[in-house]
This record gives C-alpha cells, structure tokens and sequence, in this order.
C-alpha cells in the first residue's frame, strides 16, 4: 500500500498529515500509526493527523499520538491541519472543523500564523504545588525554579503515571516566568511519553492557569516553548474562560509517499 504524506510543524511540534477524505487509511491499525511516527524506521512525528470530510464543517480532524493509540485534542496539529486544509483547498483563509473534543474556529493570517479557537475552560483545580486544568487535553501544571536543568522526561513521567491521575495520565508543564506576560515552559506528552518541542494545549493550560494563580493580569500571555513562540489570548466571564485563541505558526516541511 502507498501512502501519500505532509510533514507539517508546528513551534516544532512535529506531524504526519494524511488526507483521508477517500477512507483508505488503515485507521484500526495502531502499529501502522506507530511506525509512521517512528523517527528511525518511519516518517517521524510526534502525532499523525487524518483530515476527513465531515458534513456540518469544513472537514474533521482525527488524532493519533505516536504510540499509535488516538488521542485527545492537539493544538499545535489544530493549527497544522488547517494549514494543510488551505494547501488541499479546501478552505482558503478561514475554516471550521470538529475534533475530540468538538467544534473549533480558526483563521490563517496575513503572514502564514494560524489562530485557532480552543475549547473553553470552566473547571480548574488548584493545589498548593500545582494547577489541572483540561484545554481539549488534561494538563498539569508546575512552577519550575530551574527549567533549563530539568529533566523533562523523568520528572514528568513521575506525574503522568502518579495516582493522581491513574491509568488515563495527564501531559504535564513545568513553567518558569519570564516576565508580566511572558512565561517560558517544557512540556512532557503523555502518547509521546517524552519532551515535545511544544504543546498547544499545553500553553493554553498554562496561560490560562498562570491568570488563574495571579501571576500575570494580562489576557495576552506570549509562552516560549522550546521550539518557538505561542501566543494565547482569552477573555473571562466569572469563572468561565472563553474565546480561548491559540496563535502560532504552522509550517510545511515535506510531502512523500511510504510504501507499508
């Protein structure tokens, strides 16, 4: 079987992007998924994405992490799909796609950056050493003295597989602020089980968290991921956290074919 691929990234968040509006991807076989996201003996990537036809938006997005086992919403594919929507024509500059966790709105701008709404947020929980907060994805969220020195993937494999999350685990983010408006951070992924360059969900859950502790008072937080820069923007009613965008770029790497 021959399949036709985009390789798209995101602040470095890396994906497989298949058009799937014919049906003809294996979708029950995870190793498939597995080995198409293997950085040695595949394509590479942190997630495969499928892009499908839906009849109420413009297409529906499917996600698999790199494990091969389907996942919830990613923000940094958001973005990427809806570029690769534009690349297909599908759309031109604006799009509206369902996912797992329900019906998004985005807008690719003047310069290639694409805005995506997220999912609003209503719940957030607040311990005395952490915040968890779901962005489409469940996060975990920790202030770090020394993020630099960290070492993403044991510590956050420690929470991921803690009992407070139990079987189904949670990403995880360690922050450190850089100033009012600004927040630097390292996210572990759980599917990808390792550091990723970026996590959209994940600057989302941290910008929204890092307002909810009365760490910044702006609605405009810039978060500084290892593989670039993400903005996120929202607005607040009560407790309620709405028109939530996620702002960054969405890049073209390659197409290809894989013979499987």
């Amino acid at each position: 079987m021959q399949i036709t691929f985009n390789k798209y990234e995101g602040t470095g968040n890396d994906f497989v992007m298949i058009d799937n509006r014919m049906q003809t991807f294996p979708k029950e076989s995870a190793e498939l998924v597995k080995h198409l996201c293997d950085r040695r003996f595949g394509i590479g990537g942190d997630g495969l994405l499928l892009l499908e036809n839906d009849s109420q938006t413009d297409f529906r997005m499917v996600y698999y992490n790199s494990d091969g086992n389907l996942s919830s919403m990613c923000g940094n594919g958001g973005r990427c799909i809806v570029a690769f929507a534009k690349s297909l024509g599908i759309i031109q500059n604006e799009a509206t796609f369902i996912a797992t966790d329900g019906l998004h709105q985005a807008t690719i701008l003047d310069d290639g950056i694409v805005s995506l709404q997220m999912t609003d947020v209503s719940e957030i929980s607040m311990a005395s050493d952490y915040v968890f907060l779901n962005t489409g994805s469940p996060h975990h969220v920790v202030i770090s003295k020394d993020l630099k020195q960290l070492d993403v993937k044991s510590e956050g494999s420690k929470i991921r597989y803690s009992d407070l999350y139990g079987k189904a685990g949670s990403n995880v983010n360690f922050v450190h602020q850089v100033s009012d408006a600004t927040f630097a951070i390292r996210t572990y992924e759980r599917g990808v089980e390792d550091e990723t360059l970026s996590c959209g969900t994940g600057a989302t859950a941290v910008a929204i968290a890092m307002y909810a502790l009365g760490k910044t008072n702006s609605k405009s937080v810039e978060i500084l991921v290892e593989g670039g820069k993400l903005k996120v923007t929202f607005e607040k009613e009560g407790s309620h956290y709405k028109k939530v965008f996620l702002v960054g770029p969405a890049t073209f790497v390659f197409k290809g074919e894989v013979s499987c």
